[in-house]
Order: structure tokens, then sequence, then C-alpha cells
């Protein structure tokens, strides 16, 4: 049973929307019942950390924000080498930001490798919250393997692997191999749907627990109303970070500007200027940002890249997709939603506005899409997420 003493849990995240946003209603749920949480995370998420009652303890990062996505580099090592440098420099401020006021819970990012340093520091759990897919048996033969080869042989590879096993060691973590520390936690939350991990059924369930969506109802985030003579509603977003993609936009409007009946929510991020876009139709509306899951709640189909909360959101609004990836996770979720039957893929260099519109019509008029969300809503319902979520944090705590 979870534990009902109040106490003093620490949630530790990096600068980043994709890793920040997902645990924020879990946070919500904890201080309602009564525990006191503080949420270390760069000042720029601070806010929206207090919205939720947690007590934000600001640090400085290093990492490139959504700002400027080609900051990470093109190869595995530019990322991870990225952040090694972070972790190393954001631990000490931790440490000085909570000398005298330790907590009894240690909750962590899958990025924020200085908060289990810290438990361990502290002699107090830790706890991973994946808001991503985690890894299954055979996960390191099967994709990490060939994932890391360039990364163990390389001189890079190489230097970065020993400075971070030395920097383990002199925390008190000797003989730590880097690759379990970052991707074996001893306990770990993932905040998603099964039905959006590879290989569920191969995930050990005794450290990891898949907790369903903890969105919320993001009724902070505003509000949006249908037209109502809109007969289909579309969004397209590409999330917060990639979005600098005008000629994509150019193809949606191509694709569903003037198609009778339909009306377009097109989110351009802040990157591209409204000019890029041309003439714009009557029946499209194109903001910098919008209330997605409000939008989703009311829309017929999203063109997504399949971004994890994006992806969960559809899934829960019973929102048929066109996912198209564009970096990290995103292909493997846009073929999970595929094998779903919920979602067509279609990378960015064939997003033409022929196949973005053949694409919709398909999936708007499958007369079987209604039963595939009727399934999947049970699986759904079967991971029940901030409740339950809170509820296995609690059984973390020492009694």
């Amino acid at each position: 049973m979870p534990s009902t003493r109040r106490a003093h849990i620490a949630m530790f995240s990096i600068p980043a929307a994709g890793h920040v946003h997902p645990s924020l209603e879990v946070m919500r749920e904890l201080v309602a019942r009564g525990h006191r949480v503080t949420y270390a995370v760069p000042a720029q998420f601070a806010e929206a950390v207090a919205s939720v009652g947690a007590e934000p303890r600001p640090y400085t990062s290093v990492l490139p924000t959504d700002d400027d996505p080609a900051a990470w580099g093109t190869e595995l090592i530019d990322a991870l080498e990225l952040f090694l440098d972070d972790a190393v420099q954001a631990l000490p401020q931790l440490a000085r930001a909570y000398a005298g006021d330790e907590p009894d819970l240690v909750l962590y990012d899958i990025a924020a490798y200085p908060a289990p340093v810290l438990a361990h520091r502290w002699g107090v759990p830790a706890v991973q919250l994946s808001p991503c897919m985690v890894a299954w048996e055979g996960y390191e033969e099967e994709v990490g393997e060939e994932l890391y080869a360039p990364v163990r042989t390389s001189p890079r590879g190489i230097a970065y692997t020993a400075r971070f096993r030395a920097w383990l060691a002199e925390n008190g973590l000797p003989g730590t191999d880097p690759e379990r520390f970052v991707g074996r936690p001893r306990r770990s939350l993932a905040l998603i749907p099964s039905a959006l991990q590879p290989q569920a059924d191969r995930v050990d369930r005794s450290v990891y627990t898949f907790t369903g969506a903890c969105q919320g109802d993001r009724g902070h985030q505003g509000d949006w109303t249908r037209p109502a003579d809109a007969e289909r509603v579309v969004l397209v977003s590409l999330g917060s970070t990639f979005t600098r993609q005008p000629a994509f936009y150019r193809a949606c409007l191509a694709a569903f500007g003037d198609l009778p009946g339909w009306h377009l929510v097109l989110q351009i991020g802040k990157h591209v200027a409204e000019a890029e876009l041309g003439p714009l139709p009557p029946n499209v509306e194109v903001h910098r940002w919008v209330p997605q899951l409000r939008v989703l709640q009311q829309a017929d189909l999203f063109v997504t890249h399949a971004g994890m909360g994006g992806s969960q959101e559809g899934l829960t609004c019973g929102v048929p997709m066109i996912a198209v990836p564009q970096a990290v996770d995103q292909f493997t979720n846009a073929d999970l939603l595929a094998a779903l039957g919920v979602a067509r893929r279609i990378d960015t260099e064939d997003a033409t506005p022929e196949a973005l519109r053949a694409a919709a019509l398909a999936l708007t008029t499958d007369p079987a899409l209604p039963a595939r969300f009727t399934a999947l809503r049970t699986r759904l319902d079967d991971e029940p997420g901030t409740p339950y979520a809170a509820d296995l944090i609690e059984a973390e705590l020492p009694t």
C-alpha cells in the first residue's frame, strides 16, 4: 500500500519541455496529497513548476535549449558529451541547493544524471520518471550494440566513457558502467501508455511500470473553440523544437487550404515568420502556439512530429494521426502508431501536398478506425495515469 507519511520529495530535470512537462501533473498530485515537492530545474521552467504547487530550485544548465536544436550536433557522441558536461557542472550547484534540506525521496528525469548520484550521497531511494520508451530485455544486444559501437571505439567515445567512469567514482560509485547508469535504473516509472512502448512484453515489470498518460486537463494553457461550420478540423504541429520547417507548413496549406468543409489549425512555433507561408486561405488559422490538448479534443485529424507527448495525446483523444517524425524517438513512435492502425507515417521529404491530402482522406473515412480506438481505450484505461503514478511514488518512500 502507498505510504501516507508526508515527505519531502525532490524532482530533477533538464531544460527541455518534453522532459519537464510530462512530470508536472504528477507533482501537482503529490502536492495535493500533502507532500512538500521541490523541483530542480533551470529558471525558464520555474513558473511552470510553481503553477502545480511545487517549489522551484533553479540551477544553471549548459545544455542547448529548444531555441537551438542544431547545437546538439549530428552524432550520438555530440549529445552524450553535452549531457555529461552539464551533469558535471550542475552537481555542485544542486548539492548546494539542497544542503541542509535533503529530501526523503529523489525523482529524476532520464537525462538528469546528478540526481541518482545525489540520492546515493544522501542515502535515499531514487526513482526515474521516463517521458519516453524504456529498455527491454535484449535491448542492449538488439539496439544498443549498433547504436553505441562508434562511441565505444572512437577516441572521443573512449575519452567520454573514461571521464564518465571517473566522475561516478569521484562521487562514490566506483566501477559503475555509464551505459547501465543511464539506461538501467533501479526503479523507473514510464509516464506513457504501454501501447507506445516497443517490445512491451519484454520489459522487466519489476523495474519499469507504465503509468499511462499523466497529462491532466491543461486548462491553464487556454481554450480553443471549433468553428461551427467546420466539417473536419486538422491540427498541424511539430512540437516545440523542430519547428523551422516553412516548406512543410506550405505543403500543409496546399493540402488542406480550401479543402471543402475542412478547417486547418497550423502551429508554426517561434522560428518561422507568417509571411514565409504565403497567402492564407480563409479556412486556415495560424498560431505560434496553441493549447494542443484542447484543440485535439475537438479535432478530426492530427499532423504531428510524433513526439511522445503529442502521440499519447492523439491516442487519448481518439484522433487519427499523420506522423511526420523529425528526430530521436519520433521515428519509432511513428511506426508504433502506424502499427496500431491509427496513423500513417510520411517522412518529411515525402510530405507533399498530395501525399498529405491522400493520407488525411483515407484516415478520416476509414470505417474501422472507431473500433481500433475503442479497443485502445480499454488498454489505456488499465493504466490510469497521474493518481497511479503518485501511488507508486508513495510506495517508494522510506517507511
